[in-house]
């Protein structure tokens, strides 16, 4: 089973792509989709669409895990958070791939048991269960892994 997580955002998007068999968990890859500032914002949506599109049809995943919006104080990020979820959804129905999604609380839980933790420890478990050299950079790319490893480690029986 391959599972794409994506953590949403308009200057940047973070993906990272696991692969499982049995009960260990193999890193694919993992990056950034980084739009440029001096972009109108719907050139900046339509290069998240094409990047998503691009990364799965070479990929082929099973399942894809995008992280659920959540309000802290900054209401218009959120706003452009939503509109670069708004594009990742709409990429993965046109390529029928079934979506899961994770709070940042959930994925928390999940991989550490506690969902206040730091994003430091999210990471070192994320490195941990892939078995990677080092902390997985950027943060929004480390925080893809750990969607894709809440995919498949959670809702395996819906895929």
């Amino acid at each position: 089973m391959i599972a794409l997580g994506f953590d949403p955002g308009l200057a940047t998007t973070g993906y990272g792509l696991i692969h499982k068999k049995s009960s260990r968990y193999f890193h694919i890859t993992h990056g950034v989709i980084r739009t440029p500032a001096t972009k109108p914002i719907p050139e900046r949506l339509a290069i998240i669409y094409q990047s998503a599109q691009d990364l799965i049809i070479k990929y082929k995943p099973d399942t894809i895990a995008i992280e659920r919006l959540y309000f802290e104080k900054n209401v218009t990020n959120g706003i452009y958070v939503a509109q670069a979820r708004g594009v990742l959804l709409l990429a993965t129905a046109h390529q029928q791939i079934s979506v899961v999604e994770f709070s940042p609380t959930e994925v928390k839980i999940a991989l550490v048991g506690y969902g206040k933790a730091e994003k430091i420890q999210v990471q070192k478990m994320v490195q941990r269960l892939l078995l990677l050299d080092s902390l997985p950079k950027p943060d929004d790319s480390a925080d893809a892994l750990a969607l894709a490893i809440c995919a498949l480690h959670i809702k395996p029986m819906n895929i």
